[in-house]
C-alpha cells in the first residue's frame, strides 16, 4: 500500500468502522486458527499459562472468536504473539516441560500445532496480531479466501467430485483417506462425510480445511491448482453457476 493509499483510506474509513473490520478479521483468524488445528477455546490459554507467556482467559478466546471481546489488553496480544511464535519452533523445546506440567495439552498439540504465518513465512507476533485487531493489516495468506455461506454446499459437492475423479466412495475411500494429511478423527471422519456425500461443509470449515484439502488434491497429482488459491479457482469453475458472490459488482 503506497502512502497516497493509506492517505486516501483514512479520509474515507472513520476508525468505527475500521475497528468493526478489525474485530471481524480477528474473529475469523481465530476460528480459523482453531478449525485449522481442531482446538478448543482452552488450548492457547493453557499454552500460555504453562511456559508463563502472558495472560489470556478461556472466555477472551472465545469472546475473541465471536467478535464481541472490544478492548482487550496487551497481556492478550503479547500471549498470543509468542504462543504463536512457540508453535512455529516445533514441539521438541517446550516437550519435556509440558509433559511435566500439563501432558494433556501435549497430547493435544502433537496431534496439530499449526501456526499462524504471514506472507513471508515467518509467525505472526503481537504487534502483527494488534494491527489485524485494529484493522490496520489485512489477514495473512491462507486465513481469508472470501468463502461465501451460500456457496459451500456447492463448493464442497465440487470438491468431492474433483477429488474421487468420478469414481464413487467406495472405490476411492482409501486412496483419499491416505492422501488427507490430517490426524484429528473427528476432522477424517467429516471428510469422509463430505466425500460420500452425506453433508457439506460449512463456509467456515472450508476457511479452515483449504490448506489440508489442497494438500490432498497435490497427494492425488492435481494438476490444475498448484496453489490454494489455484484451486479453490479450480473448483469454482466446476460450480453450477458462473459467478460468486465474491464476482458480483459492488
Amino acid at each position: 500500500m503506497t502512502k497516497g493509499e493509506v492517505v486516501s483510506d483514512h479520509v474515507t474509513k472513520g476508525y468505527r468502522d475500521r475497528l468493526d473490520e478489525g474485530r471481524r478479521a480477528m474473529a475469523h483468524l481465530i476460528h480459523v486458527w482453531h478449525e485449522r488445528n481442531g482446538w478448543s477455546h482452552k488450548v492457547l490459554p493453557a499454552l500460555a499459562e504453562a511456559l508463563d507467556l502472558g495472560r489470556v482467559h478461556n472466555s477472551q478466546i472465545s469472546n475473541l472468536r465471536n467478535g464481541k471481546l472490544a478492548s482487550p489488553g496487551p497481556e492478550v496480544f503479547l500471549a498470543l504473539g509468542q504462543a504463536n511464535a512457540i508453535l512455529d519452533a516445533g514441539l521438541d523445546p517446550i516437550q519435556e516441560h509440558l509433559s511435566e506440567v500439563h501432558p494433556d495439552l501435549l497430547k493435544v498439540l502433537k496431534v496439530s500445532a499449526v501456526p499462524v504465518i504471514s506472507a513471508n513465512g515467518k509467525p505472526l507476533g503481537a504487534g502483527q496480531l494488534l494491527e489485524i485487531f485494529v484493522g490496520l493489516a489485512p489477514l495473512p495468506p491462507g486465513f481469508d479466501w472470501r468463502i461465501d455461506p451460500m456457496e459451500a454446499a456447492a463448493l464442497s459437492a465440487a470438491l468431492a467430485d474433483c477429488l474421487c475423479r468420478g469414481q464413487s466412495w467406495r472405490q476411492c475411500r482409501d486412496q483419499l483417506m491416505s492422501a488427507y494429511p490430517v490426524g484429528k478423527t473427528q476432522r477424517r471422519e467429516r471428510f469422509a462425510a463430505v466425500m460420500a456425500g452425506l453433508r457439506d461443509y460449512s463456509a467456515e470449515e472450508l476457511d479452515g480445511e483449504f490448506l489440508d484439502l489442497h494438500a490432498t488434491y497435490l497427494s492425488l497429482d492435481g494438476q490444475n491448482g498448484a496453489t490454494p488459491a489455484a484451486f479453490l479457482d479450480e473448483l469454482r469453475r466446476r460450480l453450477p453457476f458462473t459467478a460468486t458472490l465474491s464476482d458480483q459488482p459492488e
